[in-house]
C-alpha cells in the first residue's frame, strides 16, 4: 500500500434521508439474493489457506528481492504469475502467452526502468462486453543496503488472493458455471511509486471504461491491526469506498458477507473525515475518480507496515482465506447478477 497521501477532488455522492429513499433502500436489499448458493460455496472452498500460503511464501521470498518495480525481483514475480495463469488455463486478454501490459520507461520517474501490469481474463458467457476488474498491486519496496523489504502483507497477500480467486472462477467455468460478465484479473505495478500502474491502465484500458462495471481492489488482507489485537478479535475486514458511487454495491457486499463468511465489515476508514485518507491511497482510486464503483479491502496498518519485518510467517492464513472468500462471493454476484451494477445518479 502506498504511504504517500494523494490529494483528490472527487465529488462524493450523498443521500437524502427521505421515506422515499428509505423505501428504495429496503427494496434494493430485498432484491440481492444469491441463486444457487451451494454452487458459490463449492467454488469458494477451492480457495485454501495452504495454497494462499504457498503463493505468499514464494512472492515474499528472498529470491523476489522485495518486488521493486522495474527490478529483477519484480520481473521474477511477473513471470511467476504468468506461469500460474498458463498452468491453470486462464487466458490473457492480450492473446497467446502475452500476459504483460507493457508500460514504457517514459511513464515513470527518470531513474525507473519500464515495467508492466500482469493481466489475465475470463470472458463472460452472456455479457462479455461488461467487465469486472479485480486488482492487487504486485510491487513492493525492494531492497535498501542489502535489506529486503519482503512485503508479505503489502501486497503478496492481495496478490495471492487474486490468484486464488482467478483459479476458482476458472474451475467454475470449466465445470459449466462460467460468469455472465467478463472478469479481468489485474496485477498492478508501481503502486508504491504513486499508483502509477493503475493510472496507466485507466488511461490505456484494455476494455472501455464505460463497460467497466466495478473495481474490487485488494491491498493488505493478511494481518490483524492493533485495534483488533487489543480486542482479541481477528474476524474483520475494513471496507472502503463501497457506498460512495453505488449504494447497491454496498448492499451486495453486505449480503455476500451475511450469506457466506460473517466477517465484521468495519467502515471506520470509509468516513469522509478519516485522517488516514485510505480511500485515496491505493489503486482503486484511479477507477473511482473516473466514476467506476470500487471496494478497497484492507486489514489496517500494523507494526511491520513498510518494514523489512513484513514477512510470510506473520500472515494469518485461515483469516486470509476467509477474506478472500468474501471477495470471491462479492465478485460472483457482480459477475452473475441479472442486471449490471447500478451507479448512483444523485
Amino acid at each position: 500500500m502506498k504511504a504517500l497521501l494523494i490529494a483528490s477532488a472527487l465529488t462524493l455522492v450523498g443521500s437524502c434521508a427521505t421515506s422515499s429513499y428509505q423505501q428504495k433502500i429496503e427494496n434494493l436489499e430485498e432484491t440481492i439474493v444469491f441463486e444457487q448458493p451451494e454452487v458459490v460455496i463449492n467454488y469458494s472452498n477451492t480457495i485454501t489457506a495452504d495454497e494462499l500460503s504457498s503463493h505468499v511464501y514464494t512472492l515474499a521470498s528472498p529470491e523476489f528481492e522485495g518486488r521493486e518495480t522495474g527490478h529483477d525481483g519484480f520481473e521474477k514475480a511477473s513471470e511467476y504469475l504468468k506461469e500460474f495463469y498458463i498452468k491453470n488455463g486462464i487466458p490473457s486478454p492480450l492473446g497467446g502467452d502475452n500476459y504483460y501490459q507493457h508500460i514504457p520507461k517514459s511513464y515513470f520517474t527518470q531513474d525507473s526502468p519500464a515495467s508492466q501490469n500482469v493481466v489475465a481474463f475470463i470472458e463472460g458467457v452472456e455479457h462479455p462486453e461488461e467487465v469486472i476488474i479485480l486488482s492487487a498491486h504486485l510491487d513492493h519496496l525492494g531492497t535498501t543496503d542489502d535489506t529486503i523489504y519482503y512485503g508479505a502483507d503489502d501486497n503478496a497477500s492481495g496478490t495471492a488472493a487474486l490468484m486464488e480467486i482467478a483459479e476458482a472462477f476458472m474451475t467454475a467455468k470449466n465445470n459449466g458455471h462460467g460468469p455472465k460478465r467478463s472478469i479481468l484479473f489485474l496485477h498492478l505495478t508501481a503502486e508504491e511509486a504513486g499508483l502509477l500502474g493503475s493510472n496507466y491502465y485507466v488511461k490505456h484500458p484494455l476494455y472501455t471504461l464505460n463497460n467497466t462495471v466495478v473495481n474490487l481492489n485488494i491491498d493488505m488482507i493478511g494481518r490483524v491491526d492493533p485495534k483488533y489485537i487489543a480486542q482479541q478479535d481477528e474476524n474483520y475486514i475494513y471496507i472502503i469506498g463501497a457506498d460512495r458511487l453505488s449504494t447497491e454495491l454496498h448492499y451486495i457486499s453486505e449480503a455476500a458477507n451475511v450469506w457466506f463468511v460473517n466477517l465484521k465489515l468495519d467502515y471506520t476508514f470509509n468516513d469522509d473525515d478519516d485522517s488516514h485518507r485510505y480511500y485515496y491511497r491505493s489503486d482503486h482510486y484511479n477507477f473511482a475518480s473516473r466514476g467506476i464503483p470500487v471496494i478497497f479491502y484492507f486489514n489496517g496498518e500494523h507494526e511491520d507496515y513498510h518494514q523489512p519485518t513484513d514477512t510470510p510467517d506473520k500472515i494469518n492464513y485461515p483469516l486470509l482465506k476467509k477474506r478472500t472468500q468474501l471477495i470471491f462471493a462479492t465478485a460472483w454476484y457482480l459477475a452473475n447478477s441479472k442486471n449490471r451494477l447500478k451507479v448512483n445518479t444523485h
